[in-house]
Protein backbone atom coordinates (compact mmCIF):
# COMPACT_ATOMS: atom_id res chain seq x y z
CA UNK A 1 0.00 0.00 0.00
CA UNK A 2 2.88 2.36 0.78
CA UNK A 3 4.36 1.93 -2.69
CA UNK A 4 0.95 2.30 -4.31
CA UNK A 5 0.43 5.62 -2.54
CA UNK A 6 3.94 6.86 -3.39
CA UNK A 7 3.62 5.82 -7.03
CA UNK A 8 0.19 7.48 -7.29
CA UNK A 9 1.54 10.77 -5.91
CA UNK A 10 4.55 10.54 -8.22
CA UNK A 11 2.26 9.96 -11.21
CA UNK A 12 -0.01 12.89 -10.32
CA UNK A 13 2.95 15.26 -9.87
CA UNK A 14 4.34 14.34 -13.29
CA UNK A 15 0.92 14.52 -14.92
CA UNK A 16 0.24 18.00 -13.54
CA UNK A 17 3.66 19.41 -14.44
CA UNK A 18 3.58 17.78 -17.88
CA UNK A 19 0.09 19.12 -18.55
CA UNK A 20 1.08 22.65 -17.60
CA UNK A 21 4.37 22.60 -19.51
CA UNK A 22 2.75 21.16 -22.64
CA UNK A 23 0.50 24.21 -22.75
CA UNK A 24 3.34 26.72 -22.71
CA UNK A 25 3.51 28.63 -26.00
CA UNK A 26 7.16 27.86 -26.78
CA UNK A 27 6.89 24.12 -26.07
CA UNK A 28 3.59 23.85 -27.90
CA UNK A 29 5.10 25.49 -30.99
CA UNK A 30 8.53 23.80 -31.05
CA UNK A 31 8.05 20.44 -29.32
CA UNK A 32 4.39 19.58 -29.39
CA UNK A 33 2.24 17.72 -26.85
CA UNK A 34 3.13 14.22 -28.07
CA UNK A 35 6.87 14.63 -27.65
CA UNK A 36 6.37 16.40 -24.32
CA UNK A 37 4.21 13.51 -23.11
CA UNK A 38 6.81 10.98 -24.30
CA UNK A 39 9.61 12.83 -22.50
CA UNK A 40 7.59 12.95 -19.29
CA UNK A 41 6.77 9.26 -19.54
CA UNK A 42 10.49 8.42 -19.80
CA UNK A 43 11.36 10.70 -16.90
CA UNK A 44 8.52 9.24 -14.84
CA UNK A 45 9.85 5.73 -15.50
CA UNK A 46 13.55 6.53 -14.98
CA UNK A 47 13.77 6.11 -11.21
CA UNK A 48 11.65 2.92 -10.92
CA UNK A 49 13.58 1.49 -13.88
CA UNK A 50 16.90 2.32 -12.22
CA UNK A 51 15.87 0.51 -9.04
CA UNK A 52 14.78 -2.49 -11.09
CA UNK A 53 18.11 -2.59 -12.95
CA UNK A 54 20.01 -2.30 -9.66
CA UNK A 55 18.01 -5.19 -8.19
CA UNK A 56 19.09 -7.32 -11.17
CA UNK A 57 22.75 -6.39 -10.64
CA UNK A 58 23.04 -4.17 -13.75
CA UNK A 59 24.69 -1.33 -11.83
CA UNK A 60 26.58 0.08 -14.83
CA UNK A 61 23.20 0.99 -16.36
CA UNK A 62 21.34 1.60 -13.11
CA UNK A 63 23.59 4.31 -11.65
CA UNK A 64 23.37 6.93 -14.46
CA UNK A 65 19.65 6.27 -14.77
CA UNK A 66 19.23 6.60 -11.01
CA UNK A 67 21.02 9.94 -11.05
CA UNK A 68 18.66 11.13 -13.81
CA UNK A 69 15.58 9.73 -12.10
CA UNK A 70 16.40 10.96 -8.60
CA UNK A 71 17.34 14.41 -9.92
CA UNK A 72 14.05 14.52 -11.76
CA UNK A 73 12.26 13.93 -8.44
CA UNK A 74 13.69 17.22 -7.17
CA UNK A 75 13.14 19.06 -10.45
CA UNK A 76 9.51 18.00 -10.82
CA UNK A 77 8.81 18.93 -7.19
CA UNK A 78 10.16 22.46 -7.72
CA UNK A 79 8.28 22.81 -11.02
CA UNK A 80 5.13 21.64 -9.29
CA UNK A 81 5.59 24.25 -6.53
CA UNK A 82 6.19 27.18 -8.89
CA UNK A 83 3.48 26.21 -11.39
CA UNK A 84 0.94 25.54 -8.64
CA UNK A 85 1.70 28.92 -7.05
CA UNK A 86 0.97 30.57 -10.41
CA UNK A 87 -2.28 28.65 -10.80
CA UNK A 88 -3.37 29.65 -7.31
CA UNK A 89 -2.61 33.33 -7.99
CA UNK A 90 -4.46 33.28 -11.33
CA UNK A 91 -7.20 30.82 -10.27
CA UNK A 92 -6.00 28.40 -12.92
CA UNK A 93 -5.96 31.12 -15.58
CA UNK A 94 -9.41 32.56 -14.89
CA UNK A 95 -7.73 35.73 -13.68
CA UNK A 96 -5.42 37.42 -16.18
CA UNK A 97 -6.18 34.85 -18.91
CA UNK A 98 -3.99 36.60 -21.49
CA UNK A 99 -1.01 36.80 -19.16
CA UNK A 100 -1.43 33.33 -17.64
CA UNK A 101 0.69 31.51 -20.30
CA UNK A 102 3.53 34.01 -19.87
CA UNK A 103 3.27 33.74 -16.08
CA UNK A 104 3.44 29.95 -16.31
CA UNK A 105 6.48 30.23 -18.57
CA UNK A 106 8.16 32.45 -15.99
CA UNK A 107 7.20 30.02 -13.21
CA UNK A 108 8.72 27.12 -15.15
CA UNK A 109 11.96 29.05 -15.71
CA UNK A 110 12.10 29.93 -12.00
CA UNK A 111 11.55 26.27 -11.10
CA UNK A 112 14.36 25.14 -13.41
CA UNK A 113 16.70 27.85 -12.08
CA UNK A 114 15.97 26.77 -8.50
CA UNK A 115 16.61 23.15 -9.46
CA UNK A 116 19.98 24.04 -11.01
CA UNK A 117 21.03 25.92 -7.88
CA UNK A 118 19.76 23.06 -5.68
CA UNK A 119 21.87 20.60 -7.64
CA UNK A 120 24.91 22.83 -7.15
CA UNK A 121 24.20 23.05 -3.43
CA UNK A 122 23.64 19.31 -3.17
CA UNK A 123 26.91 18.40 -4.90
CA UNK A 124 29.16 20.87 -3.09
CA UNK A 125 31.11 20.01 0.06
CA UNK A 126 29.22 20.36 3.37
CA UNK A 127 29.88 23.50 5.37
CA UNK A 128 31.39 23.27 8.86
CA UNK A 129 29.26 24.74 11.66
CA UNK A 130 31.10 25.66 14.85
CA UNK A 131 29.40 25.39 18.25
CA UNK A 132 30.57 25.88 21.79
CA UNK A 133 28.52 24.15 24.47
CA UNK A 134 28.77 24.49 28.23
CA UNK A 135 28.14 20.90 29.33
CA UNK A 136 26.80 20.42 32.86
CA UNK A 137 28.93 18.07 34.91
CA UNK A 138 31.94 18.18 32.57
CA UNK A 139 35.17 18.00 34.59
CA UNK A 140 37.53 20.93 34.25
CA UNK A 141 40.21 18.66 32.80
CA UNK A 142 37.85 17.85 29.88
CA UNK A 143 37.32 21.55 29.10
CA UNK A 144 38.03 22.27 25.42
CA UNK A 145 37.48 18.71 24.22
CA UNK A 146 36.35 18.78 20.58
CA UNK A 147 33.72 16.60 18.91
CA UNK A 148 32.95 16.35 15.22
CA UNK A 149 29.39 15.29 14.50
CA UNK A 150 28.24 14.10 11.09
CA UNK A 151 24.92 12.53 10.15
CA UNK A 152 22.96 11.19 7.19
CA UNK A 153 25.82 10.08 4.98
CA UNK A 154 23.47 7.65 3.15
CA UNK A 155 26.34 5.60 1.75
CA UNK A 156 25.42 3.31 -1.09
CA UNK A 157 23.18 5.52 -3.21
CA UNK A 158 24.55 8.18 -5.56
CA UNK A 159 27.35 9.14 -3.19
CA UNK A 160 30.68 7.77 -4.38
CA UNK A 161 33.84 6.66 -2.62
CA UNK A 162 35.65 9.83 -3.71
CA UNK A 163 32.96 11.90 -1.98
CA UNK A 164 33.35 9.88 1.23
CA UNK A 165 37.14 10.14 1.10
CA UNK A 166 36.83 13.92 0.75
CA UNK A 167 34.49 14.05 3.77
CA UNK A 168 36.92 12.01 5.87
CA UNK A 169 39.71 14.39 4.91
CA UNK A 170 37.45 17.29 5.87
CA UNK A 171 36.75 15.67 9.25
CA UNK A 172 40.45 14.90 9.85
CA UNK A 173 41.31 18.56 9.28
CA UNK A 174 39.03 19.50 12.20
CA UNK A 175 41.27 17.65 14.72
CA UNK A 176 38.46 16.01 16.65
CA UNK A 177 38.97 14.14 19.90
CA UNK A 178 36.00 11.94 18.92
CA UNK A 179 33.85 11.57 15.80
CA UNK A 180 30.13 10.94 16.29
CA UNK A 181 27.85 9.75 13.47
CA UNK A 182 24.21 10.51 14.26
CA UNK A 183 22.61 7.78 12.16
CA UNK A 184 21.84 6.90 8.53
CA UNK A 185 25.40 5.83 7.91
CA UNK A 186 24.15 3.79 4.96
CA UNK A 187 21.09 3.94 2.78
CA UNK A 188 18.56 1.15 2.36
CA UNK A 189 20.79 -1.18 0.30
CA UNK A 190 23.83 -2.41 2.22
CA UNK A 191 25.20 -4.39 -0.73
CA UNK A 192 25.82 -1.11 -2.52
CA UNK A 193 27.47 0.36 0.60
CA UNK A 194 29.93 -2.51 1.16
CA UNK A 195 32.62 -1.05 -1.20
CA UNK A 196 32.76 1.99 1.12
CA UNK A 197 34.00 -0.03 4.08
CA UNK A 198 37.74 0.23 3.25
CA UNK A 199 37.38 3.99 2.86
CA UNK A 200 35.49 4.31 6.14
CA UNK A 201 38.32 2.47 7.92
CA UNK A 202 40.38 5.65 7.52
CA UNK A 203 38.13 7.43 10.03
CA UNK A 204 40.23 7.82 13.17
CA UNK A 205 40.06 9.91 16.36
CA UNK A 206 41.85 9.64 19.73
CA UNK A 207 38.62 8.82 21.60
CA UNK A 208 37.20 6.73 18.77
CA UNK A 209 34.45 7.04 16.20
CA UNK A 210 30.90 6.15 17.21
CA UNK A 211 27.59 5.69 15.42
CA UNK A 212 23.92 5.06 16.22
CA UNK A 213 21.37 3.44 13.94
CA UNK A 214 19.14 5.66 11.82
CA UNK A 215 15.95 4.62 10.07
CA UNK A 216 17.75 3.86 6.79
CA UNK A 217 20.29 1.74 8.63
CA UNK A 218 17.37 -0.30 9.95
CA UNK A 219 15.86 -0.63 6.47
CA UNK A 220 19.19 -1.96 5.22
CA UNK A 221 19.23 -4.64 7.94
CA UNK A 222 20.17 -3.88 11.52
CA UNK A 223 22.63 -6.71 12.12
CA UNK A 224 24.34 -6.31 8.76
CA UNK A 225 24.80 -2.57 9.24
CA UNK A 226 26.24 -3.12 12.72
CA UNK A 227 28.73 -5.60 11.23
CA UNK A 228 29.54 -3.15 8.41
CA UNK A 229 30.25 -0.30 10.84
CA UNK A 230 32.27 -2.39 13.28
CA UNK A 231 34.23 -3.89 10.39
CA UNK A 232 35.25 -0.35 9.49
CA UNK A 233 36.33 0.40 13.06
CA UNK A 234 33.27 2.50 13.93
CA UNK A 235 31.76 1.49 17.26
CA UNK A 236 27.98 1.13 17.41
CA UNK A 237 26.00 2.38 20.40
CA UNK A 238 22.78 0.38 20.64
CA UNK A 239 20.81 1.56 23.67
CA UNK A 240 23.88 1.74 25.87
CA UNK A 241 26.37 4.17 27.36
CA UNK A 242 30.14 4.22 27.12
CA UNK A 243 32.69 6.37 28.90
CA UNK A 244 34.51 8.49 26.31
CA UNK A 245 36.87 9.88 28.93
CA UNK A 246 36.84 10.05 32.73
CA UNK A 247 33.76 12.07 33.67
CA UNK A 248 32.37 12.16 30.12
CA UNK A 249 29.79 9.59 28.98
CA UNK A 250 28.33 8.99 25.53
CA UNK A 251 24.94 7.28 25.21
CA UNK A 252 23.31 6.14 21.98
CA UNK A 253 19.86 4.82 21.14
CA UNK A 254 18.42 3.02 18.13
CA UNK A 255 16.09 4.88 15.82
CA UNK A 256 12.34 4.34 16.44
CA UNK A 257 12.29 2.42 13.15
CA UNK A 258 13.67 -0.56 15.07
CA UNK A 259 10.39 -0.71 16.96
CA UNK A 260 8.50 -1.26 13.72
CA UNK A 261 11.05 -3.31 11.78
CA UNK A 262 12.65 -5.47 14.49
CA UNK A 263 9.81 -5.64 17.00
CA UNK A 264 11.91 -3.98 19.72
CA UNK A 265 10.37 -2.56 22.87
CA UNK A 266 10.50 1.16 23.52
CA UNK A 267 12.87 1.03 26.47
CA UNK A 268 15.69 2.43 24.39
CA UNK A 269 16.46 5.52 26.45
CA UNK A 270 15.98 3.91 29.85
CA UNK A 271 18.22 1.01 28.79
CA UNK A 272 20.88 3.38 27.49
CA UNK A 273 20.94 5.43 30.69
CA UNK A 274 20.47 2.57 33.14
CA UNK A 275 24.11 2.35 34.27
CA UNK A 276 25.27 4.71 37.05
CA UNK A 277 27.00 7.79 35.69
CA UNK A 278 29.03 10.57 37.26
CA UNK A 279 30.03 13.68 35.35
CA UNK A 280 28.53 14.71 31.99
CA UNK A 281 26.42 12.72 29.51
CA UNK A 282 25.94 13.22 25.76
CA UNK A 283 23.19 11.44 23.82
CA UNK A 284 23.22 10.38 20.16
CA UNK A 285 19.68 9.90 18.79
CA UNK A 286 19.11 9.96 15.05
CA UNK A 287 15.53 11.28 15.09
CA UNK A 288 15.06 14.59 16.95
CA UNK A 289 11.93 13.44 18.75
CA UNK A 290 10.63 15.99 21.26
CA UNK A 291 9.51 13.33 23.74
CA UNK A 292 12.95 11.69 23.66
CA UNK A 293 14.65 15.04 24.19
CA UNK A 294 12.45 15.90 27.17
CA UNK A 295 13.00 12.49 28.74
CA UNK A 296 16.77 12.72 28.19
CA UNK A 297 16.92 16.17 29.78
CA UNK A 298 14.95 14.90 32.76
CA UNK A 299 17.42 12.00 33.09
CA UNK A 300 20.36 14.39 33.38
CA UNK A 301 21.70 14.36 29.79
CA UNK A 302 23.41 17.66 29.05
CA UNK A 303 23.80 17.51 25.25
CA UNK A 304 21.91 15.66 22.50
CA UNK A 305 22.90 15.26 18.83
CA UNK A 306 20.42 14.32 16.10
CA UNK A 307 20.01 14.40 12.32
CA UNK A 308 17.27 12.85 10.17
CA UNK A 309 15.45 16.01 9.02
CA UNK A 310 18.06 17.14 6.44
CA UNK A 311 16.65 20.60 7.16
CA UNK A 312 13.90 19.61 4.72
CA UNK A 313 16.63 19.26 2.03
CA UNK A 314 14.56 20.95 -0.70
CA UNK A 315 12.54 24.09 0.01
CA UNK A 316 9.51 24.39 0.26
CA UNK A 317 9.31 20.74 1.42
CA UNK A 318 11.10 21.99 4.52
CA UNK A 319 7.84 23.52 5.82
CA UNK A 320 6.25 20.05 6.00
CA UNK A 321 9.29 18.61 7.77
CA UNK A 322 9.32 21.48 10.28
CA UNK A 323 5.66 20.83 11.06
CA UNK A 324 6.50 17.18 11.80
CA UNK A 325 9.67 17.88 13.81
CA UNK A 326 9.64 20.99 16.04
CA UNK A 327 13.33 20.30 16.75
CA UNK A 328 13.91 20.90 13.07
CA UNK A 329 17.50 21.99 12.54
CA UNK A 330 20.03 24.01 14.50
CA UNK A 331 20.38 24.63 18.22
CA UNK A 332 17.67 24.27 20.86
CA UNK A 333 17.40 24.26 24.63
CA UNK A 334 15.20 21.56 26.18
CA UNK A 335 15.17 21.97 29.93
CA UNK A 336 18.80 22.11 30.99
CA UNK A 337 19.96 20.20 27.89
CA UNK A 338 21.33 21.58 24.61
CA UNK A 339 20.04 19.90 21.44
CA UNK A 340 21.95 20.18 18.15
CA UNK A 341 20.13 18.91 15.05
CA UNK A 342 22.30 18.58 11.95
CA UNK A 343 21.14 18.97 8.35
CA UNK A 344 23.41 16.04 7.53
CA UNK A 345 26.33 15.75 5.14
CA UNK A 346 24.75 13.60 2.45
CA UNK A 347 21.41 13.56 0.66
CA UNK A 348 18.52 11.15 0.38
CA UNK A 349 16.92 10.66 -3.03
CA UNK A 350 17.87 13.56 -5.31
CA UNK A 351 21.33 15.10 -4.95
CA UNK A 352 19.59 18.44 -4.52
CA UNK A 353 19.57 20.81 -1.56
CA UNK A 354 17.78 24.14 -1.76
CA UNK A 355 18.66 26.71 0.93
CA UNK A 356 19.71 23.81 3.17
CA UNK A 357 23.39 23.02 2.43
CA UNK A 358 24.95 19.91 3.91
CA UNK A 359 26.87 20.43 7.12
CA UNK A 360 29.35 18.93 9.56
CA UNK A 361 29.29 20.08 13.18
CA UNK A 362 32.43 20.89 15.16
CA UNK A 363 31.53 21.21 18.83
CA UNK A 364 33.88 22.40 21.54
CA UNK A 365 32.83 21.37 25.03
CA UNK A 366 33.22 23.75 27.94
CA UNK A 367 33.12 22.92 31.63
CA UNK A 368 30.78 25.06 33.74
CA UNK A 369 32.49 27.94 35.49
CA UNK A 370 32.46 27.15 39.20
CA UNK A 371 30.51 29.59 41.28
CA UNK A 372 32.44 31.11 44.15
CA UNK A 373 30.76 30.94 47.57
CA UNK A 374 29.25 34.15 48.84
CA UNK A 375 31.50 36.12 51.04
CA UNK A 376 30.46 36.03 54.70
CA UNK A 377 30.36 39.32 56.63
Amino acid sequence: MFFVVVLSIWTLLNAYVGWRLAGLPWLAAHVGPRWTAAAFALLWLSYPAARLLAARGLHQFAQPMEFLGSSWIGVVFLLFATLLATDVLTLGGLLLPRLAPQLRTGAALVGLALAAFALFQGLRAPVVREHEVVLPGLPRERDGLTLVVVSDLHLGTLIGKRWLAARLAQIEALHADAVLIAGDLVDSDLDRAMPFQPVLQQLRAPLGSWVVLGNHDVYAGTRRVVAFAEGAGVQVLRNRTTELAPGLHLAGIDDPATLRRDGATDHRLSDALAAPRTGATILLAHTPDTHTAEAAAAAGVGLMFSGHTHGGQIWPFSYLVRARYPLFVGRYQVGGMTVLVSRGAGTWGPRLRLWQPGEILRVRLRAPVPTSPSATP
